[in-house]
């Protein structure tokens, strides 16, 4: 009896020592794998760009724009009977994406100033309230600018100042 428990214990030995090879080999791969995988991760996200710089560098800069200015404005703006007149004044300027914009857009100077007079005039004190009330105000000319110059097309209307008093 004893040889069968001898060969028993060394048949169950021999039976429970796979299971724990194929343990750690799957443990090892799995090791492997996310090594692996931390590598290629961090290769992606640090190191695949360094071949980047010389495409950024090929590209042409930037034209700078180009600006107009508006004659400045100045108009009473729009109230209640029997209240305070006051007065907007506004110095502005036009931003063209290109310098020969500028002399394009130089004979409907008084198209817009005409534009802007009209618009402007129409506006009470409180639609000037705060920088949102300037920012509307922004969009609004850009608008209308554009309409009266198209084809040209003005990127952005700019206050060099804006006094309401």
């Amino acid at each position: 009896m004893a040889e069968n428990e001898e060969g028993g214990t060394a048949a169950d030995g021999a039976e429970a020592a796979p299971p724990k090879n194929k343990l750690k080999l799957i443990i090892m791969v799995v090791g492997a794998l996310a090594v692996l995988g931390g590598g290629a991760a961090t290769w992606f996200f640090f190191f695949r760009h360094i071949g980047d710089e010389h495409h950024a560098e090929a590209a042409p800069p930037p034209k700078p724009p180009a600006f107009v200015d508006v004659p400045d404005l100045m108009v009473n703006l729009a109230g209640s009977p029997g209240e305070r007149v006051q007065y907007l004044r506004l110095k502005i300027v036009l931003e063209l994406k290109e310098e020969k914009q500028i002399e394009a857009i130089k004979p409907t100077m008084p198209r817009v100033t005409d534009i802007f007079q009209t618009y402007v005039r129409e506006l009470r004190p409180s639609d000037l309230n705060g920088s949102a009330g300037i920012f509307r105000l922004k969009e609004e000319l850009t608008k209308r600018v554009n309409a009266a110059v198209a084809p040209i097309q003005v990127s952005a209307v700019l206050f060099k100042e804006v006094v309401v008093q």
